[in-house]
């Protein structure tokens, strides 16, 4: 078998690639960074450009999945040109592929790719699963980033190529993302949940993750499913756990939600926003979670 990753040197690309080689898996890889390409029997680089819709078709080559994790970090201030480059990056990278898919002979039969529960509205009561409503999706900005981003997939759909939608919560990793931004403040005796600390933050560690892209390739899974771990947690719950492990006191207050609006803007929806999202359609297919507690995830990174 092998994959063509999108966002391979990424946080979660890095880490799946590092998986792939454990378990025989041949990895080719997109990048738009040319000084970033190497080429071996079982991880070769390729140069692609989606803004300018320039590709090598030579990343194909014997490939049976593609795993899609490229896009524009959302944790940055979203400026208007920034929100555009959001969306752009997403599905861009998805026009590309479908149109390079459409034009030439190839053994793709599968895509797996990178979505987020930022397409859940906002809830501190509903339990979100994928098959529920549209009224029950988030219309705000980041919602409609996901959208489109999963949109854009079927069109890679269309060409008769399986496609599975991994909606990602919140990662936890060792390396980078939301577990070091929460980890930081806490280190300097300056931690304190967000806002009520009351909203729900669906979490995944990021063994768990990687383990599921692989998973769904595998078992040619198609449609949506939440990457998410089966326990959910508060914003309050996580910011105790994690002070906990490293062995620090939290003893300021909560900061305040207006707080938090005036330094991030409308990107605060991104700490503020309470998704309960459910994984049970994930376990019910048979996917095992190595971390499904909070306390063993934490202990395993921290």
């Amino acid at each position: 078998m092998r994959f063509l990753i999108t966002g391979a040197t990424g946080m979660i690309g890095s880490t799946l690639v590092k998986k792939c080689h454990e378990l025989g898996i041949a990895v080719n890889y997109l990048t738009t960074s040319k000084q970033k390409i190497t080429k071996t029997d079982h991880y070769a680089g390729f140069y692609w450009n989606p803004s300018e819709n320039e590709i090598d078709r030579d990343c194909f080559h014997e490939v049976d999945v593609i795993i899609n994790l490229v896009g524009a970090n959302v944790a940055q201030r979203w400026t208007p040109k920034y929100k555009k480059e959001i969306i752009e990056s997403r599905t861009n990278s998805s026009f590309l592929l479908a149109k390079s898919l459409s034009e030439m002979e190839h053994q793709v039969s599968h895509l797996v790719s990178a979505s987020a529960i930022g397409i859940y509205k906002n809830s501190f009561t509903r339990l979100h699963t994928e098959d529920e409503d549209e009224e029950f999706h988030n219309k705000e900005f980041i919602g409609h980033v996901v959208e489109e981003w999963e949109c854009s997939l079927d069109e890679i759909k269309a060409l008769n190529i399986a496609v599975a939608k991994l909606r990602i919560g919140l990662v936890l990793s060792k390396k980078g993302g939301a577990l070091e931004r929460i980890l930081q403040p806490i280190q300097y005796y300056i931690g304190a949940p967000l806002g009520s600390g009351k909203q729900w933050q669906s979490w995944i560690h990021i063994d768990d993750l990687v383990n599921l892209f692989i998973y769904a390739a595998k078992h040619q899974l198609s449609g949506v499913y939440n990457a998410v771990a089966p326990n959910p947690v508060t914003n309050k719950e996580m910011t105790e756990c994690i002070a906990k492990q490293v062995k620090k006191p939290l003893f300021l207050p909560n900061v305040p939600s207006f707080a938090l609006k005036l330094a991030l803007g409308e990107m605060s929806t991104i700490v503020l926003a309470s998704q309960l999202v459910s994984s049970k359609k994930l376990t019910n297919h048979g996917f095992q979670f190595s971390f499904p507690y909070l306390k063993n995830a934490l202990k395993d990174l921290l």
